[in-house]
């Protein structure tokens, strides 16, 4: 398929709509995800308190990332990892060539990693000449398909059985057959076998423990076990923000994230790593801890966007979301879709060029309801969108000072507190208002404008152009208590 991109987000937006299966896998992800984790919270004493514990770790450790980091790497080279720095997207993916170079590996197995699709790791290393082979199911499968993830936690939910059925036969070369045992049975068969090949495995990292140097890798397949185990060196990478202070900390974010992103108590499989292995373990000879910016120091400097980095990518935003749930994930163009992806977007990359994502939500805030570490999106896309309108007075890439709106804006807004300053200067108001809005009523409600009316009201007409406005009464509140609405209360009562 052709990869979307942010800066068409409203036509893919509306290219997705008119895709039955797509509506109907997304209806059925939500709904099973929902019920699940509401029957997860049930088995947590205090799920607030926990969501409280969770926001206030990840404030202390945004507001003293350095300091953290430099524990991590500390102890971690302590314990026989090596660490590397890497600013952006294109020095990541030129470390992890330089050790496979170093290596002569060619042969890849990587493990489901949110961070790698972000930097568009595969298409680097298969420049390359290296093929990187997915080992997750779901982003195996959109690997073969030539796409991009649909969701954090279910990258292919997007395809019906029948269309893997059909992937699997084109590029497998299997018999036809929509059985999922057998479709997963050939899965597994072909992948166990390049888990055997494999020179270097590479992983994603969801936490890293500052106090001892640990990562965790969570999942549900035993692949990320397999690749972190079977190969003889381990590439990690880590963007700065997963990044906590103690080890007693992973007690919260592990009963927060699986129960928020798919109803589970615990993942079943928790991968903790703390350098090589011992004698007589299992494990790599070499293991590469490569943490990564890639714009998220951009992002510490603004309070308000600061919280982005929270996100412990567990996908219940994009599950809460009625937006996402009506359009799915590659509407918005971006390995991180729904909600968090809205967000962190527009802030990782470039803004003017995802400058509608922000305006992907109604705000009615689902997504901040669901958030296991209370991350205010409502806010955020506030704020971006404060930044798509006025530029970078108003965010991330200049903090100085308030926002400065342009003048149409400052004269409605000096206009309105004029207009409501005194009170006959409200009823005039009123009155014009009922006059200027009578050609655009129809049916007791104010459509789609177009024409004059339009042009004289821009703000207006962007605002009916997918929505209806209800108009002002034909009387105020005021004219029908004056009129004897005052005096059939008092008989009421």
């Amino acid at each position: 398929m052709d990869h979307l991109t942010p800066e068409t987000f409203d036509q893919n937006a509306r290219d997705a709509l008119l895709d039955p299966q797509l509506g109907g896998a997304l209806r059925n992800l939500t709904k099973v995800f929902g019920e699940r984790r509401e029957v997860a919270l049930t088995t947590v004493a205090d799920w607030e308190g926990l969501r409280e514990r969770a926001r206030a770790i990840k404030e202390e450790t945004l507001l003293h990332l350095d300091r953290y980091l430099e524990e991590f790497a500390g102890n971690a080279e302590r314990a026989g990892a090596q660490i590397h720095w890497a600013r952006d997207a294109a020095e990541t993916c030129s470390i992890v060539m330089h050790l496979l170079r170093e290596r002569n590996a060619t042969r890849v197995v990587k493990s489901k990693s949110m961070a790698t699709e972000e930097i568009h790791l595969n298409a680097a290393l298969e420049a390359e000449g290296v093929n990187p082979v997915e080992t997750d199911l779901g982003e195996w499968i959109i690997q073969l398909a030539h796409e991009t993830p649909s969701h954090i936690v279910v990258p292919a939910i997007h395809k019906s059985k029948r269309q893997i059925a059909e992937l699997f036969t084109k590029e497998l070369g299997i018999e036809p057959s929509d059985d999922v045992a057998v479709l997963t049975a050939a899965a597994r068969r072909i992948l166990r076998q390049r888990f055997f090949e494999a020179e270097v495995g590479i992983s994603g990292v969801n936490f890293g423990v500052a106090e001892t140097g640990t990562i965790l890798i969570l999942e549900n397949e035993g692949n990320i076990r397999l690749t972190t185990s079977l190969p003889k060196a381990h590439i990690a990478v880590m963007g700065i923000e997963k990044v906590i202070p103690r080890f007693a900390d992973l007690d919260v974010f592990l009963k927060l994230l699986p129960r928020s992103g798919t109803g589970q108590q615990l993942t079943t499989y928790q991968s903790l790593i703390t350098g090589l292995k011992r004698a007589g373990g299992e494990g790599p000879e070499v293991v590469h801890i490569i943490l990564m910016d890639n714009g998220r120091s951009r992002m510490l400097g603004h309070p308000v966007t600061r919280q982005s980095l929270a996100c412990i990518r567990c996908g219940a935003c994009l599950n809460a979301c009625p937006v996402y749930q009506q359009i799915g994930g590659h509407a918005y163009g971006s390995v991180y879709p729904g909600p968090i992806g809205a967000v962190i977007t527009p802030q990782l990359t470039n803004l003017k060029q995802s400058a509608q994502l922000p305006y992907a939500s109604s705000l009615c805030g689902a997504c901040r309801e669901v958030c296991p570490v209370k991350i205010d999106i409502p806010a955020l896309l506030l704020h971006l969108r404060a930044e798509v309108k006025e530029g970078s007075a108003a965010g991330t890439s200049d903090q100085k000072g308030p926002v400065k709106r342009n003048l149409a804006e400052r004269l409605g807004f000096w206009f309105y507190a004029f207009a409501t300053a005194k009170q006959w200067r409200y009823e005039l108001a009123s009155r014009i208002a009922r006059l200027i809005q009578r050609p655009a009523v129809h049916q007791g409600r104010i459509g789609k404008l177009s024409g004059i009316v339009a042009k004289l009201a821009p703000p207006l007409a962007a605002w009916t152009a997918s929505r209806d406005l209800p108009p002002l009464a034909p009387r105020s509140f005021r004219e029908q208590w004056r009129d004897g609405l005052s005096k059939g209360l008092d008989r009421q009562d």
